[in-house]
């Protein structure tokens, strides 16, 4: 796959003055894809400012469910390809193809506790909640930290 900067910098998103998409925003029928592929984008680009695509613990929810390498995604997402394209691709090389369970995994990760994360990922919430969620803001799942961090909630 060629890049295409040209066009990644077209549809990309400037990191470093706005927000990345919700996780909880579907891309190809999955939660957290959107966001894989504005943080990509920004990353691309160098205008990523404090969000990392890789290693990122949101991505690696998605990554580990389809399948897909973040080094595979970020070679789709550097050809220029659209939300739309890279949805597709997404949906055609995940190694789940059954529709249900997709569905599902979309609800159980919308509705993931923090106690449901790994340990790793428990203890760096203990210390970046505190710091970039607002106080007296509860988070209730997971994705709440970011939506609430970047003022969707």
């Amino acid at each position: 796959m060629t890049p295409d900067l040209d066009t990644v910098k077209a549809l990309g998103k400037d990191l470093t003055k706005t927000y990345p998409r919700s996780p909880r925003e579907t891309l190809g029928g999955y939660v957290i894809a959107a966001r894989c592929v504005d943080k990509c984008r920004a990353f691309l680009l160098g205008i990523n400012g404090e969000y990392n695509y890789w290693p990122c613990s949101l991505a690696n929810l998605l990554f580990a469910f389809t399948g897909v390498t973040p080094e595979q995604f970020k070679a789709v997402v550097a050809t220029g390809a659209t939300d739309e394209q890279v949805g597709a691709w997404l949906k055609s090389h995940s190694k789940i193809q059954d529709q249900g369970a997709i569905i599902q995994w979309n609800n159980t990760t919308r509705d993931l506790r923090l106690s449901e994360m790994s340990p790793e990922t428990q203890a760096y919430m203990e210390e970046y909640i505190p710091k970039h969620v607002p106080t007296h803001r509860p988070v209730y799942v997971y994705f709440d930290v970011y939506d609430l961090e970047e003022k969707r909630l």
